[in-house]
């Protein structure tokens, strides 16, 4: 068993009213969190999920889905954290479902995404995240709650899909 898992308290279902049920289920990433190792990574993979609805969407409506699955998150991911007793705990994925979308921006924008770029695109995100450079490393330690737990994924998302924009931008050139 992982040490890290050890000092996890279990999630008891029974023992929570539905809407924290529903609340918790969303935050674990309708259970992509619970993988004994590497949660964030299964959870980042479950988001890869979405790159068919991100297309179909467009840009603009991605982006903004985005945004509003965002601020949901700061509520979900903050309410996951309380209901569990634990701040950002690894099972909570939620910022990494918003995070990782981020990183695929450019790519929604060009209206395709090949399997290269998707690898592409999830790996660096997965690089920001675990290495946390900053300011993601300052805001994952000094700011509590949904918020912080958040905007860490939000900026690594938003650092992946530069280095991917940057990329494009002079592969075209």
């Amino acid at each position: 068993m992982d040490i890290s898992t050890l000092h996890k308290p279990p999630i008891i279902f029974k023992e929570m009213t539905w809407a924290e049920r529903m609340i918790v289920f969303c935050g674990i990433g309708f259970g992509s969190g619970l993988m004994p190792k590497a949660p964030g990574t299964f959870g980042s993979a479950f988001a890869l999920l979405f790159i068919p609805i991100w297309l179909s969407l467009g840009f603009y409506a991605a982006l903004s889905v985005m945004v509003v699955m965002s601020l949901l998150g700061i509520y979900i991911c903050g309410q996951t954290a309380k209901i569990l007793h634990v701040h950002d705990d690894g099972r909570i994925v939620w910022d990494e479902f918003a995070g990782q979308s981020i990183a695929f921006l450019p790519l929604i924008h060009l209206g395709h995404i090949n399997w290269l770029w998707v690898l592409a695109g999830f790996a660096l995100f997965r690089l920001f995240d675990v290495w946390k450079p900053w300011p993601i490393g300052v805001i994952d330690q000094q700011i509590d709650g949904g918020f912080g737990i958040m905007l860490d994924d939000i900026i690594a998302g938003s650092w992946a899909a530069l280095c991917i924009l940057i990329y494009l931008h002079f592969s075209t050139v």
